[in-house]
């Protein structure tokens, strides 16, 4: 029988979501074994005063197998 934890991140990139994405789960993947996959629950952006994307920022729920 498979356990699967799942925790929340959160991750930036000042290239895109995907980019945010992906940086946070190879982080997960560094510290965590088995990482099965990952949703996202929550997409901002940061600006600057002209109302340009400076970064984005996204929370991810990281689900993972227990051992």
């Amino acid at each position: 029988m498979a356990v699967t934890k799942v925790i929340e991140i959160n991750a930036a990139s000042d290239q895109s979501i995907e980019d945010a994405v992906a940086q946070g789960l190879k982080r997960a993947s560094d510290t965590l074994d088995g990482v099965q996959g990952a949703w996202v629950s929550d997409i901002n952006v940061q600006t600057n005063e002209r109302g340009e994307i400076t970064e984005w920022r996204v929370r991810l729920r990281v689900s993972f197998l227990l051992r």
